[in-house]
C-alpha cells in the first residue's frame, strides 16, 4: 500500500477504536485521566486509550499536539526527543520520524520510530493526528536506536459541548517497542507513561495561555 492508503487506513481504524466501546479494561485512573487498554487487533501487544478534558480549546490545545520539526510537543513531551519531516505527500500527509529518549530507568534504550501521519477535520471541529510505521528509503534502521513500530496510533481533540474553553482528547498507542524487553515492564510503561503526557500537556497548555 502506499503511504496515502496507509494514512487513510490508520484514520479509519482510530476512528473505529473511539466509537467501539466494548472490551476495555482500566488500568490506570489519575487526576481526571484514564487509561484503558484491550488486546490489539493489528499486532501480538496491547491497544491503549487515554482519556481527560483539558482545559483549552481544541485549536489551542492542537498548537500544542501538533507532530511538526520544532512544535511545541519536543518542547513538552518527555518521550518526543526530537521529530523529523522525512517526506511531505500532501499538506495533510506526511512520513516523519520520532526518535525517543531511553526510559524506565534505562532498561528501554532509545527508539526511532517512521510513520506516515495525516491530520484530519471533522465536521463537528474535531482535529485529529492519525499514524502507522511505514518503510522510507530515506530513514533506514541506525545503530544508535531500536526501531520501533507504531501501529494506527494517535490523538483526538474533540470540542465539549457547551464548553467552548474544554476540549476532550482522546489519545490511542499500540506500539512494538522491539528489542528484547520483558512483558512485565511494557505493560507498565504505556500506563504511566500516558497518564504523564497528559500532565505535561496539561501544564504546556497553561503556560501558552500565559
Amino acid at each position: 500500500m502506499e503511504y496515502t492508503e496507509l494514512a487513510r487506513s490508520a484514520a479509519d481504524n482510530l476512528l473505529s477504536y473511539s466509537k467501539d466501546q466494548s472490551g476495555w479494561k482500566l488500568c490506570k485512573r489519575t487526576g481526571g485521566v484514564t487509561v484503558h487498554w484491550r488486546p490489539s487487533s493489528e499486532f501480538t501487544g496491547n491497544l491503549y486509550k487515554g482519556e481527560a478534558i483539558i482545559p483549552a480549546k481544541p485549536e489551542h490545545l492542537w498548537e500544542c499536539l501538533k507532530p511538526e520539526p520544532g512544535g511545541l510537543r519536543v518542547k513538552w513531551d518527555h518521550n518526543v526527543e526530537e521529530f523529523q519531516l522525512i517526506e511531505k505527500i500532501t499538506d495533510d500527509i506526511s512520513v516523519c520520524r520520532t526518535v525517543t529518549p531511553s526510559a524506565a530507568m534505562g532498561i528501554i534504550a532509545p527508539r526511532d520510530f517512521v510513520d506516515v501521519v495525516l491530520i484530519k477535520r471533522y465536521e463537528d471541529g474535531s482535529i485529529t493526528s492519525n499514524a502507522t510505521n511505514v518503510t522510507h528509503q530515506d530513514c533506514p534502521p541506525q545503530r544508535s536506536f531500536v526501531r520501533g513500530f507504531n501501529h494506527a496510533c494517535g490523538c483526538f481533540c474533540v470540542p465539549v459541548p457547551g464548553e467552548p474553553e474544554k476540549t476532550q482528547l482522546l489519545s490511542f498507542f499500540q506500539t512494538d517497542l522491539s528489542g528484547y524487553l520483558p512483558k512485565s515492564v511494557v505493560e507498565s510503561f504505556f500506563p504511566y507513561s500516558m497518564t504523564n503526557f497528559y500532565s505535561n500537556l496539561t501544564k504546556a497548555v497553561k503556560e501558552l495561555k500565559v
